[in-house]
């Protein structure tokens, strides 16, 4: 399942050109934003976005699927304000990563096989500042 598991770290600021503060965003809006900046970093990179929170019963829930040339790219995005909390890249156990692998399998059962290209498991931080742009850190192949 292992497609192009180098690791490639693209860092970058003013995603979404958002400005003020982002501490008001509730949990879920803070998710629902961060995924948004997440999708649009993915489609900046030359990737297109096949869905977005994928629900696969009790097993969980992928937030990005994407196509990367011939390779199927499962994303995890992680979203962070800015302050005490662990930041959003270290977010990706080893648990976690059997499960995004698990889901990224009955993703392509459901979908009709897998890709030419296989599969790779990339994850998306998002971390929002108090005042300022977000912070957008896209890795590939972290699992």
């Amino acid at each position: 399942m292992n497609a192009n598991t180098n690791t490639d770290t693209i860092k970058s600021t003013g995603v979404g050109g958002r400005s003020g503060t982002s501490m008001d965003l509730s949990r879920g809006a803070l998710g629902r934003y961060g995924e948004e900046l997440a999708a649009r970093r993915l489609a900046e990179a030359g990737m297109t976005v096949l869905g977005r929170n994928w629900r696969c019963g009790r097993a969980g829930e992928i937030d990005i699927v994407a196509r990367d040339g011939d390779v199927l790219v499962v994303c995890e995005v992680k979203t962070r304000r800015d302050g005490g909390f662990q930041h959003p890249m270290a977010a990706v156990t080893p648990d976690k990563a059997r499960r995004l692998r698990c889901l990224a399998e009955r993703w392509i059962h459901a979908h009709g096989g897998a890709p030419p290209g296989g599969v790779r498991i990339d994850l998306v931080g998002v971390l929002l500042p108090r005042r300022g742009a977000a912070v957008v850190e896209h890795v590939r192949g972290v699992a």
